[in-house]
């Protein structure tokens, strides 16, 4: 772990002083992907992010439970923050910590747990916190909440705060694009007065291909021109700002295997959050960004057969360079 995330962070080390990126790009690592009775983070493709220099970043996924007692997959908060915090800062590696997920639920009934929460994480190297709320959530402990981050904000201003929520990207004119849970996310961050929040659009899963939820190719949902147009929707729908937005796309086959993202559609997506100047780009995730021969979605590759291992960072990692 020590060896990788050194060569991780070889290439960031060049200034004294760390200065967050203005665009954050940064692949999910699954913290259960891993070895057995390990709560270290592994970083098995060390040497693909060092590629990216100072835009370099993982997203640990998902803490969840109550804040300030929280776990990750049954491990401890404490437990896990002992084991990687300090290597992530002596490897001059930045990170985000997610909570939530598909099917977990992270919750903050006061300010206190949320300041035990954030203290267990922070270092130099931590961007911020991501908030991925998907389902099972009430609203009441949704405010509950968007409140402590916004008081949690005035106290730790250099810290970003992100809410990751399903979208889809309707293409015939409706601007379809937040669920029902989003939406009543998006107007609690509102309600609760956060400011500068980004809008994390997890752009995948859109199901059978149709106008009503993505942009058509032919038969299919482009999936590289449907993140960007998702984009589009809320901005324009919401009013969200799109230096406000960033994008989650899942690499290859999705869980709905016909939408299928491809390196083409990688390609598309760096390009456009440069041109409409999003807040960021990640994905899911960086255990699947290897081939595999797998029939549908799998959490250890891409179902990919000829793409190389790495080859979506490459292509995503173009989103920060000018």
């Amino acid at each position: 772990m020590r060896h990788l995330l050194s060569f991780l962070g070889a290439a960031m080390l060049a200034g004294a002083v760390h200065a967050a990126p203005a665009v954050v790009v940064s692949p999910y690592k699954h913290l259960p992907q891993h070895w057995p009775d390990d709560s270290v983070i592994t970083v098995a493709q060390g040497a693909l992010l060092a590629q990216a220099g100072r835009s370099a970043a993982l997203t640990w996924a998902f803490a969840t439970g109550e804040c300030g007692s929280e776990t990750w997959n049954g491990r401890p908060g404490q437990a896990v923050a002992h084991a990687n915090t300090k290597a992530f800062e002596r490897a001059g590696v930045d990170y985000i910590v997610s909570t939530g997920g598909q099917g977990g639920v992270f919750t903050c009934a006061s300010d206190a747990g949320m300041e035990r929460f954030i203290a267990r994480y922070d270092t130099p190297r931590l961007l911020g916190f991501d908030f991925d709320i998907e389902a099972e959530q009430t609203p009441a402990q949704i405010r509950a909440l968007t409140d402590r981050i916004a008081v949690a904000q005035r106290k730790h201003p250099r810290l970003r705060f992100s809410f990751t929520v399903a979208t889809h990207a309707a293409s015939d004119g409706s601007q379809a694009s937040l669920n029902p849970m989003a939406e009543r996310v998006l107007a609690a961050v509102r309600a609760s007065g956060i400011k500068d929040y980004v809008l994390n659009l997890m752009v995948m899963d859109y199901g059978p291909a149709s106008s009503k939820v993505c942009v058509l190719r032919g038969e299919r949902c482009d999936m590289g021109a449907s993140a960007l147009q998702a984009a589009r929707n809320v901005h324009a729908k919401y009013g969200v700002p799109f230096a406000q937005i960033e994008l989650t796309p899942m690499i290859g086959v999705n869980d709905v295997v016909e939408n299928v993202f491809t390196l083409e559609d990688a390609a598309t997506v760096a390009h456009g959050v440069r041109e409409l100047g999003l807040a960021g780009l990640h994905y899911w995730s960086l255990d699947r960004d290897t081939p595999c021969e797998a029939k549908g979605a799998d959490a250890r590759c891409s179902s990919m057969p000829g793409v190389p291992a790495g080859a979506y960072w490459k292509a995503f990692s173009q989103a920060v360079r000018r």
